[in-house]
């Protein structure tokens, strides 16, 4: 797990994951491959900046996107940032990572510039800096991380003994579970929590067709920050499946966007399942406190689709 504390080739002295300098590197590098992928359409390019449950969710847009324009997207606008802030804990051992946090030149449903929070890993000191996870977060939604008089943060271990009224290790299946059953209270009421059983249930049944869903939890390592109150700020995956069914006669279109992620695209289809990776970030309180887990923000991307 990124959250533990690991001892590889002796490495055993705790230290700061990252300096400021090679920080700002992994931004940099992470922004000059999010638009050359962008721009090219070719999925090739994620692993050079991206890895673990980011790179899956980029890497299927890139496809789908390149299905539709094979040519690539030389229009594409490229992505910047500004007032960057670095969020670095101490560890000893291998992986390691850090927080990135900077104002994009995205606008998000506000309307107004969206910060874009990015947990950036590497399994040994010849590796790159690459983006495991991302979110973006308003201001309100911002933790206050806990830190020691050096300003470095604590990394949160993932399973047992951390204080959390949920292990990290166990958030992605503790989710799907809950998103499958409806059962349980760990999990604060909001728009991707019990608002989207009821989305899916709305849409489950149309005239003409019919939505069956299945959860299912992701093996992606979680990284987990402890937070000023005790509690934590945690990112993790899972996956969920969707197979749509149409009446005895009907055909669907498949657009050229799913035949991007498919093995073998068809161009209708009676019955097709779609597979989708989403990565979350939520705020897990401390035991000590109580409460209830809440969901801030997402990402997610279709990763693959087939047909019987």
């Amino acid at each position: 797990m990124l959250t533990g504390c690991v001892t590889v080739h002796g490495e055993r002295e705790i230290v700061p994951a990252v300096t400021k300098a090679d920080a700002t590197k992994a931004l940099k590098h992470f922004t000059d491959g999010f638009n050359k992928a962008n721009r090219t359409l070719d999925p090739a390019v994620n692993a050079s900046y991206e890895s673990d449950a980011l790179l899956m969710i980029d890497r299927a847009g890139i496809k789908a996107a390149h299905a539709a324009h094979p040519q690539g997207n030389p229009n594409a606008s490229p992505l910047t940032f500004r007032d960057p802030h670095f969020t670095v804990p101490k560890q000893a051992g291998w992986p390691r990572f850090f927080l990135a946090d900077a104002v994009s030149n995205r606008r998000g449903g506000s309307g107004q510039l969206s910060r874009w929070f990015l947990v950036f890993s590497r399994t040994a000191a010849d590796a790159p800096w690459r983006a495991a996870y991302l979110a973006t977060l308003s201001g309100d939604q911002v933790p206050q991380f806990r830190t020691d008089a050096d300003g470095f943060a604590e990394p949160v271990p993932a399973d047992g003994g951390n204080g959390l009224v949920v292990d990290p290790a166990r958030l992605s299946k503790a989710y799907t579970d809950y998103l499958r059953t409806g059962k349980g209270d760990l999990f604060a009421p909001g728009f991707r929590t019990d608002a989207w059983r009821r989305d899916r249930e709305a849409k489950s049944r149309t005239p003409g067709s019919q939505i069956q869903y299945l959860d299912q939890s992701a093996r992606f390592a979680p990284v987990a920050l402890r937070t000023a109150d005790g509690g934590a700020l945690v990112f993790f995956a899972s996956y969920y499946h969707q197979q749509k069914t149409v009446s005895e006669g009907s055909t669907m279109q498949v657009s050229p966007q799913v035949q991007g992620v498919m093995d073998k695209p068809v161009e209708q289809a009676t019955k097709i399942t779609l597979t989708n990776l989403t990565a979350q970030v939520v705020k897990v309180p401390a035991k000590s406190a109580g409460g209830k887990v809440a969901v801030l923000n997402y990402v997610e991307a279709r990763t693959s689709a087939k047909v019987p």
